[in-house]
C-alpha cells in the first residue's frame, strides 16, 4: 500500500473507531434508560463515571490498579521467557518433546482456577500466587507456538547449514531463532491479554488487593458501577499490555510489513 493510501486508510480507520465510540457511550448512557434497566443491572455510563471518581479517592483504585498491573507484568514476562526456552528446548530435541509433552500437556488441560487455592495455601494471600497463575496461562500458548515454528523449518535448510560445518548455536542463531520470530510475538499478543486473566483469577479466590479484589468488594456490596469500573480498568491494563506487545514486535520485526496499530 502507497504512503498516501495508508494514511487515508489509517485516517477512516480512527474517525470509524471514534465515531463507534460516542455511538457506544451515548447508548449505554441513554439505552437503560429508554428500555427500561434498573440501574442495579445496567448502570449509565455517568454512574460508572462518578463511581470511578469516587473509588479513586476512597477505594484507592490507582494503588490497586498499579499492583494488578504489576502483577500482569511478572506474570507475562515469567510465562513467556519460560514457554520459549521450552518451544526451542522440545523443538530441538524430539527426545525430550516425546518425554515431556504427556506431562505439560496435563498441565494445560487441568484448570487453572483450580490451582490458585493450591497457591494460596502453599504461599499465603501475596502476589506471588497471582503471578503464578498468570504463568501458568500464559506458558501454553507461547511454547506451543515457538514449537511448531522450529517445527516447520525446512530440514534442508538446516542440512545445507551443517554441509557449511555450520555448529548447532549457530543453526540455532542464524535459523531457527529467526525463523521462529513472527509467531513468537504472535503468541506473545494472546499472553499479553491471557496475563490479565490469570491475575484476575488469583485476586479473586484469594486476593486482599488489586482490581479482582475491588471486584470481589463490589459484587458483595451489590455495586454494580464499581464492578463495571474495575472490569474497565482490566480492560485497560489488557489493552496497554497488547499495545506494548505490537510496539516491540514493530521494533524487533522492523523487516516486515507494519500494520496498524488497531489491527489484530
Amino acid at each position: 500500500m502507497r504512503p498516501a493510501g495508508r494514511s487515508a486508510f489509517i485516517r477512516k480507520g480512527v474517525t470509524a473507531s471514534i465515531v463507534l465510540f460516542a455511538l457506544f457511550l451515548v447508548s449505554w448512557e441513554w439505552g437503560p434508560r429508554l428500555l427500561g434497566i434498573p440501574a442495579f443491572i445496567l448502570p449509565p455510563a455517568s454512574a460508572v463515571q462518578a463511581e470511578f471518581i469516587r473509588m479513586v479517592s476512597v477505594n484507592h483504585l490507582i494503588l490497586h490498579t498499579g499492583i494488578t498491573a504489576g502483577e500482569v507484568i511478572a506474570g507475562f514476562i515469567l510465562g513467556s521467557l519460560l514457554g520459549a526456552l521450552f518451544g526451542y528446548l522440545l523443538g530441538m530435541s524430539p527426545t525430550a518433546e516425546f518425554a515431556l509433552s504427556p506431562y505439560i500437556l496435563a498441565l494445560q488441560i487441568a484448570p487453572k482456577v483450580a490451582f490458585a487455592p493450591l497457591f494460596i495455601m502453599w504461599m499465603g494471600f501475596t502476589v506471588y500466587p497471582r503471578i503464578l497463575v498468570a504463568v501458568l496461562i500464559v506458558f501454553f500458548p507461547v511454547m506451543v507456538n515457538v514449537l511448531t515454528a522450529i517445527r516447520g523449518i525446512d530440514p534442508d535448510l538446516v542440512n545445507l547449514a551443517r554441509s557449511f560445518t555450520a555448529s548447532r548455536a549457530q543453526i540455532f542463531w542464524k535459523i531457527e531463532f529467526p525463523s521462529s520470530m513472527a509467531p513468537l510475538f504472535a503468541s506473545l499478543r494472546i499472553g499479553a491479554t491471557l496475563a490479565v486473566v490469570g491475575v484476575v483469577v488469583g485476586e479473586l479466590v484469594g486476593g486482599n488487593s488489586g482490581l479482582g479484589y475491588l471486584l470481589t468488594f463490589g459484587e458483595g456490596q451489590a455495586n454494580t458501577p464499581m464492578v463495571f469500573v474495575c472490569i474497565l480498568m482490566l480492560t485497560l491494563i489488557g489493552g496497554i499490555a497488547y499495545l506494548a506487545v505490537i510496539l516491540l514486535e514493530r521494533r524487533v520485526l522492523h523487516y516486515m510489513p507494519a500494520r496498524p496499530l488497531g489491527g489484530l
